[in-house]
């Protein structure tokens, strides 16, 4: 099956066997033994996915909790010897995503990730992998705050909370304006499992396509993918919500996440 078109569409950890008319796009943490692999199935199904390649931050934090470049990088470098660029070359592979919520002092022992950290570990990815756009979960406001220049950073992520931001398009056109000031492409996507009208609440479907479809009257972003697939939120009712929003993702024009 061939891509369909359109900018990626689908969620986080989604199977590769949900890819089809519904979902063309999906983020995935996948083992360095199994990637070729995974990456000619999920190709054969028509999709393109963004790679994690660190996994989860516990094991890339010192014994005080705070992120440790040294243990993100040993994590990475698993992957140094696996031959896998011919799907970045032929776009099945959306980009590197470097770490998630680095701003988030909770996550780090007190001290988040800064900008100028996170320009590193781009740059370390880069020395790897030439021309592998690289990506990091958090708002293009936090990078926003870096006074350099992204040489190496590619695309920032903006996903969408109903309880913390009630307007959709000012909410994503406020993301594309720091983004764009940055020089960085931008994925967005709405928290579907707690990112509904109070905080920790699961999006119902009617919200899933009243605000997945004002996100997508924005045509900077270069893919959609939301947080996250769970067989207990795949109901016939949001399955039917995905769809719509698939199909105006489909409407887009494909651009890939790099400026």
């Amino acid at each position: 099956m061939a891509y369909a078109g359109g900018i990626p569409f689908g969620m986080f950890a989604l199977p590769t066997s949900e890819l089809g008319t519904r979902y063309n796009g999906l983020w995935r943490n996948i083992d360095p033994s199994k990637l070729v692999s995974e990456l000619a199935a999920i190709k054969s199904h028509g999709g393109k996915v963004v790679l994690m390649f660190a996994g989860n931050e516990k094991y890339y934090k010192d014994g005080s909790g705070h992120f440790s470049l040294s243990k993100w990088q040993a994590r990475v470098d698993r992957f140094r010897n696996v031959n896998f660029m011919s799907y970045v070359k032929d776009g099945t592979i959306i980009g590197h995503y470097l770490i998630d919520e680095p701003n988030d002092p909770r996550n780090w022992g007190g001290r988040p990730v800064s900008p100028a950290t996170i320009e590193q570990m781009a740059k370390f990815s880069k020395s790897r992998w030439p021309g592998f756009a690289t990506v990091v979960r958090t708002s293009p406001s936090y990078l926003r705050n870096y006074s350099g220049s992204y040489h190496y950073l590619d695309a920032a992520w903006a996903q969408y909370l109903i309880s913390r931001w009630p307007d959709p398009k000012a909410f994503i056109a406020k993301a594309v304006s720091d983004a764009k000031a940055k020089g960085l492409a931008l994925i967005t996507g709405l928290n579907v499992v707690d990112g509904g009208s109070k905080a920790q609440t699961q999006m119902t479907p009617t919200q899933v396509r009243t605000y997945g479809s004002a996100l997508l009257t924005n045509t900077y972003p270069c893919a959609f993918i939301s947080w996250q697939y769970r067989s207990s939120n795949q109901t016939s009712a949001m399955r039917d919500a995905m769809s719509v929003l698939r199909k105006a993702a489909q409407s887009r024009t494909y651009h890939a996440c790099h400026t």
